[in-house]
């Protein structure tokens, strides 16, 4: 059935995947035109092939709640919940910044804290411009790193609630996680590095 997760699945923060979304967004997404004529028998590869020509991102829209494409697809992968090798290849690909935003959501979903954060703070470098659509029906723009942002530093994206995730000090404090270098930081240092070779020319 094209509501059902996939028999391989396994449970994700004790739950079955899918019930990552709530329940009243499942049932929009399962009775709306989209999820029907597009995402029926798809596969991974077929979530790919959608999601490369999407045009904007967001959870639900209009008078009627009714769900974006890219709500669909993120629902989609979580019934088929493919690999980690696959996963992250979808996350580090730089040619589709649609398929990105797709991937970083569901990583964000199903991941493990550690993993999470050592997998989206390198995409703090991607300034690249997305279409969000508005409940209203309406488009703003936002950049990959506000994406990223968002999904590390709050419970909840498109309206949809986040797994829980420890927060990034009390990893360092425990050690699992070493002292964020953010790109000012990393500027300001080769910054400093050439003013020293320069001071050695000298």
């Amino acid at each position: 059935m094209a509501n059902r997760t996939a028999n391989t699945a396994l449970y994700v923060h004790g739950t079955n995947p899918q019930y990552l979304i709530d329940k009243t967004y499942r049932q929009r997404i399962y009775d709306s035109l989209y999820w029907k004529e597009h995402c029926f028998g798809l596969t991974v590869t077929g979530v790919m092939e959608k999601a490369v020509s999407l045009t904007s991102i967001g959870g639900c829209f209009g008078r009627t709640n009714r769900p974006t494409e890219f709500l669909c697809l993120l629902l989609k992968l979580l019934q088929l919940q493919p690999d980690r090798d696959m996963v992250d290849a979808l996350v580090d690909q730089e040619d589709f910044k649609y398929l990105r935003a797709l991937a970083l959501v569901y990583f964000r979903m199903t991941q493990k804290p550690k993993d999470i954060y050592s997998k989206l703070e390198p995409l703090y470098k991607d300034y690249r411009k997305l279409r969000k659509r508005l409940h209203s029906g309406k488009h703003e723009i936002i950049c990959m790193d506000e994406l990223v942002d968002k999904l590390l530093t709050t419970q909840s994206v498109f309206s949809l609630s986040l797994p829980l995730m420890t927060l990034r000090r009390k990893m360092e404090d425990l050690g699992d996680l070493p002292p964020r270098i953010s790109p000012l930081d990393e500027t300001d240092s080769e910054t400093d590095s050439d003013s020293e070779l320069e001071e050695e020319d000298k």
